[in-house]
């Protein structure tokens, strides 16, 4: 059986200028689950990853996976403790090959280059990026960009994935194609999975649990299909999508 652990948020604050960008914002995630991270723009989502992944200086708060404190810690030391992310605008070395690419990821938690070749190849090819191993980042489409960064962030062999808005400019059979390459990550790598993304479809059929945040605050958290009906959610950011 595979060994749980858990990433836990307590009490996150943080203001810019006298804006409360996240107010007293928690969070749990476990090791096999999905949680889907939404709301309006502007409601404090890329905020609060920028502070979990230590981009951003909290105000206030705890953050740890399992017993290790990671709040405090410089950004490069983040995924050395199992925390890693993708971003909303996508961040590759243009020039460098897919391989290259995905081998950063491990490299950057201290695997050796072998080893990390190794682990880059059977992560190019689990994600669909096998005939693409020799070329360069930015002879890749859009999609296959998008599955070469999810690919070099699991070559850090995280336990927690954090993707900011990774489905933002696929179309719906691209979109459909994430969605089931995502949903056998946690059961096949034994990892959570925080997500942040405005494609309703995708976070409804993706997620096993979904938290709301506007102006910074989380107004709801549960299932799917009962956050869906939350009359708050409703008005502040799905309106007539949820009917």
């Amino acid at each position: 059986m595979n060994k749980k652990s858990f990433f836990n948020v307590e009490g996150l604050n943080k203001s810019f200028a006298g804006l409360k960008a996240v107010n007293d914002v928690s969070m749990h995630i476990e090791t096999g689950e999905i949680l889907g991270l939404i709301g309006p723009n502007g409601s404090g989502k890329t905020t609060a990853i920028n502070i979990m992944t230590g981009m951003i200086k909290r105000d206030s708060g705890k953050i740890t996976i399992d017993e290790h404190n990671i709040g405090d810690m410089p950004a490069y030391l983040v995924p050395v403790y199992g925390l890693v992310r993708t971003y909303q605008t996508i961040r590759l070395f243009k020039s460098m090959t897919c391989l290259e690419n995905a081998m950063m990821g491990a490299i950057g938690v201290g695997i050796g280059r072998r080893a990390a070749s190794e682990i880059a190849g059977e992560l190019l090819e689990e994600v669909g990026l096998g005939e693409s191993i020799g070329l360069p980042a930015e002879r890749l489409t859009f999609r296959d960009q998008r599955l070469l960064e999810i690919a070099r962030a699991l070559a850090a062999s995280p336990k927690f994935l954090l993707l900011d808005e990774p489905a933002a400019g696929l179309n719906e059979e691209e979109t459909d194609m994430l969605l089931s390459l995502l949903k056998t990550l946690p059961g096949s790598r034994n990892i959570g999975i925080l997500i942040v993304d405005h494609d309703m479809r995708l976070i409804m059929n993706l997620c096993n649990r979904l938290q709301v945040l506007n102006y910074g605050r989380t107004i709801a958290e549960g299932l799917p299909k009962d956050v869906q009906k939350n009359p708050e959610v409703v008005n502040a950011y799905l309106g007539s999508t949820a009917s």
